[in-house]
C-alpha cells in the first residue's frame, strides 16, 4: 500500500534536491534505482523530520548557504533493488525494516554556498569515488571499507583542517535542530529522529 500522504515533499529554496540514487553521477551503484522505479529525484520527510529541518533555516538566510539533500526517504522497492545490486550488509542494510531512509526519518546531506559550490569535506557524500565505485560495483569492497574511515565522525587528519572543521560544523547544526548522526558514527552526512527507527514510522512503500 502507498502511504506517502502523510510525508511532506521537500520544495522549500532553501534546500537543494539532488538524490545521488535518482542518477548515475555521484552514484555508487552506477544504477538509477530511483528514476527506473519512477522515484526520481523527489525528497519526501516524515513531517517531524520536516520540522527539524525548518530549524537550519535562519541559519541558512544568515549565511547564504543552502543545504543540499543526497538522500531523504528510500521506498522499500527502493532500497531492496539497491542491495540487491550490492549485496553486502554494511554498505546497504540488508533488513529494509532497520534503514530509516525507509521510515522517511533520516536525511543525507552536506551544506553548500550560496552558488551551490559544494564545501569540502573529507569525503564526498556516500564516500563517492569513481575508483571505488567501479570496484564496488564489480563486488570489490575491501578498498573501499578501508576508505570508508574517512567518512567516521571520529577520522582526523592535520592535512585536512577545512574538510574536518566543515564536518564538525554540520554535526553540531544538524543536533543542535535535534537530529542524531548514523549509531556507528561512520557517515558524517546521515543525520535522522533520535527515534527514526522505531514502529511508530511505518515503512514507505511504493505500492
Amino acid at each position: 500500500m502507498n502511504n506517502l500522504d502523510g510525508l511532506v515533499k521537500i520544495t522549500d529554496p532553501h534546500f537543494i534536491i539532488d538524490l545521488m540514487y535518482a542518477g548515475t553521477e555521484h552514484n555508487m551503484t552506477g544504477v538509477a534505482v530511483y528514476a527506473d522505479l519512477g522515484w526520481g529525484n523527489q525528497a519526501y520527510v516524515h513531517p517531524n523530520l520536516w520540522q527539524a529541518l525548518q530549524r537550519l533555516i535562519p541559519y541558512l538566510d544568515k549565511t547564504g548557504r543552502k543545504l543540499k539533500i543526497y538522500d531523504a526517504c528510500r521506498p522499500v522497492e527502493a532500497h531492496e533493488k539497491l542491495f540487491a545490486l550490492i549485496p553486502q550488509d554494511g554498505f546497504f542494510i540488508a533488513d529494509a525494516s532497520r534503514s530509516p531512509h525507509c521510515r522517511a526519518t533520516a536525511v543525507d546531506v552536506a551544506l553548500v554556498e550560496k552558488d551551490g559550490k559544494e564545501l569540502v569535506y573529507p569525503t564526498l557524500v556516500d564516500a563517492y569515488d569513481e575508483h571505488f565505485a567501479k570496484e564496488v560495483q564489480s563486488g570489490n569492497l575491501q578498498g573501499f571499507f578501508a576508505y570508508l574511515k574517512q567518512a567516521s565522525h571520529n577520522y582526523t587528519n592535520p592535512d585536512m583542517p577545512e574538510a574536518i572543521n566543515n564536518r564538525n560544523e554540520l554535526r553540531k547544526l544538524m543536533e543542535d535542530i535535534g537530529l542524531v548522526p548514523v549509531p556507528r558514527l561512520h557517515e558524517w552526512w546521515h543525520y535522522e529522529l533520535p527515534d527514526a527507527r522505531s514502529e511508530k514510522y511505518p515503512l514507505i512503500r511504493l505500492g
